[in-house]
C-alpha cells in the first residue's frame, strides 16, 4: 500500500511572461528620459559603483523623489518626466492594476548591488514587482533566490524581492530596465494564476522576518533621507522590539 503526500508547490520567485514591448520605443522614451537628471540611488551602502534613478511615478509628482514607497499623506502622481514619455505611458497603462511606483534604474559598467532582500515586495504581499529591460549586456548577473535570470530588451519579468537578490553588471555598457511597482487585482491575479499555481503565491517562511532580516532592512532604510524612510524604520523597529519581547 503506497502513502501519497502532497507537497505545496514551491512559492515563486519570478515569472518570464509571454508578451513583449517594443525596444524601439522604450530606447526612444529612453533617450529622452534621460536629458534629466540621473539621481544616485539612496542606498548607497547596497552598491558599488554608480547605481542612479529617473522617477517617472511618484508622491505629488515630485521628479527628485526616488523612494519606491509614498507616504499616507502624500498623493501620487506622474513626473513631467513621464509627460515627456508617451511609450513608457502606454506600458505603464498596458497593466490594468493600480501604480505604486515607476522609475528607470540605470546600474553602470562594473557596478554591483549587493545581495539583499526587499520588505514584503511579493505578490504574496498585495503587491507587484515588474521589470522591463531597456539596455543590457551579456555581463550582467542577476541573481534571485540563486537562480541566473537573464533578461533582454522588451521582456517582462515578475520578481519576487522578498528573496535574496543581487546584480552585478561586469560589461562595458549600462544596464538600463523599467521598474513599476503595482497593486495586486482581480486583472493581476488573472494573469499570475494563468502562469503558477495560486498556491505558490503564499508569504515567505517566517525566517524570512528573522531579526536579523529585520536588523538588515532598518540599516539599509536609514541610508534614505526622504520621510517614508523614518515611518517604515519606525514601523520595523516596533516590530523587532515586540518579536523579542522588550
Amino acid at each position: 500500500m503506497f502513502n501519497f503526500v502532497h507537497m505545496k508547490p514551491s512559492i515563486t520567485s519570478y515569472i518570464k511572461f509571454s508578451f513583449q514591448f517594443n525596444t524601439e520605443k522604450l530606447l526612444q522614451d529612453l533617450t529622452i528620459a534621460s536629458k534629466n537628471t540621473w539621481i544616485l540611488h539612496f542606498n548607497t551602502g547596497g552598491y558599488e559603483g554608480d547605481w542612479k534613478v529617473i522617477s517617472l511615478y511618484a508622491p505629488n509628482g515630485e521628479a527628485n523623489n526616488i523612494f519606491a514607497h509614498s507616504t499616507e499623506n502624500a498623493v501620487l502622481k506622474e513626473t513631467p518626466i513621464l509627460g515627456q514619455c508617451l511609450y513608457f505611458k502606454e506600458v505603464i497603462s498596458f497593466f490594468k492594476a493600480p501604480i505604486l511606483s515607476a522609475r528607470i534604474l540605470k546600474l553602470s559598467p562594473q557596478a554591483v548591488i549587493k545581495p539583499h532582500r526587499d520588505y514584503q515586495l511579493g505578490y504574496e504581499n498585495g503587491c507587484f514587482r515588474i521589470h522591463i529591460p531597456i539596455t543590457t549586456n551579456m555581463d550582467v548577473s542577476f541573481i534571485l533566490n540563486d537562480n541566473s535570470l537573464k533578461m533582454l530588451p522588451g521582456e517582462c519579468w515578475y520578481t519576487n524581492v522578498n528573496f535574496i537578490h543581487s546584480v552585478a553588471n561586469m560589461g562595458t555598457t549600462d544596464r538600463v530596465h523599467l521598474v513599476l511597482d503595482f497593486e495586486r487585482n482581480e486583472w493581476s491575479d488573472a494573469l499570475f494564476f494563468s502562469m503558477a499555481p495560486e498556491e505558490s503565491f503564499r508569504p515567505m517562511p517566517l525566517d524570512n522576518e528573522s531579526p536579523e532580516m529585520m536588523r538588515s532592512t532598518i540599516a539599509s532604510l536609514k541610508q534614505s533621507n526622504f520621510p517614508i524612510a523614518k515611518e517604515l524604520i519606525a514601523t520595523l523597529t516596533e516590530k523587532l522590539r515586540r518579536l523579542e519581547g522588550n
